[in-house]
């Protein structure tokens, strides 16, 4: 293994017409990125577009950033990387292990029309390396599909942010699209949990989080799956 992880964040920054900033939800983040990096990872950040990749102003308010937000915030490695993401299209699928979509409303705009995602989810699901996702960075997997055409989630058990979440956030007249909405028209087992509770599916190689509170029993989920797939040394 090369104990190596891919970590997507969007690069969007506008809520559409709301007149509001947007981008990657920093729990969403944050919490999956430090288990990562403390079970000994490497991980990488890509965006879209690269470069400095926008973080919701919300996830940083005082209500919502977690110990693990402020760590990331405070850390100079972590604002190199999340300034300074690589472009998905100069990604090398062989150089890691899974990848892991960060969730935020602002992955509903450039997230399920992006070709190099689209090639990365299909390149990783017959190798069966982990393809994760959380809250509405589970959209990414919209796009994806096996070599007859038919969706990559179809039959496949996933969760992502509740139409009944959208609603309660306001976001459901705001986003292009609603990711619970779109994974039960394409087929797949969609489930979820009371709004803002935990909820993690492991489906492999698909692995899906709910919400902000799903982020860390999320990456504790596929660093346990990780761990008991690895070769006996």
């Amino acid at each position: 293994m090369h104990k190596s992880f891919l970590f997507i964040v969007s690069s969007h920054g506008v809520l559409g017409s709301s007149g509001n900033k947007t981008g990657s939800w920093m729990e969403e983040l944050a919490a999956p990125y430090w288990r990562f990096i403390d079970a000994g990872y490497r991980v990488t950040i890509a965006s879209p577009k690269g470069g400095a990749a926008p973080i919701d102003p919300m996830s940083v308010e005082d209500a919502w950033i977690s110990e693990a937000g402020r760590r990331f915030r405070d850390d100079p490695e972590a604002q190199a990387a999340i300034t300074g993401t690589v472009p998905l299209d100069q990604i090398d699928p062989a150089a890691f292990d899974g990848l892991f979509m960060v969730g935020g409303a602002a992955t509903t705009w450039d997230f399920p029309h992006n070709a190099a995602l689209k090639k990365l989810v299909e390149d990783y699901f017959p190798q069966s390396k982990v393809i994760a996702g959380v809250c509405h960075g589970v959209i990414g997997l919209i796009q994806a599909t096996d070599p007859h055409g038919e969706p990559l989630v179809k039959n496949r058990q996933v969760t992502a942010i509740s139409n009944a979440e959208d609603v309660m956030m306001g976001l459901d007249k705001i986003v292009p699209v609603l990711p619970e909405e779109m994974l039960r028209k394409l087929r797949g087992i969609y489930t979820a949990a009371a709004p803002l509770a935990p909820h993690v599916v492991c489906d492999p190689p698909f692995f899906t989080g709910q919400n902000p509170a799903s982020a860390d029993p999320l990456a504790v989920a596929i660093l346990d799956h990780l761990r008991r797939k690895a070769p006996a040394a």
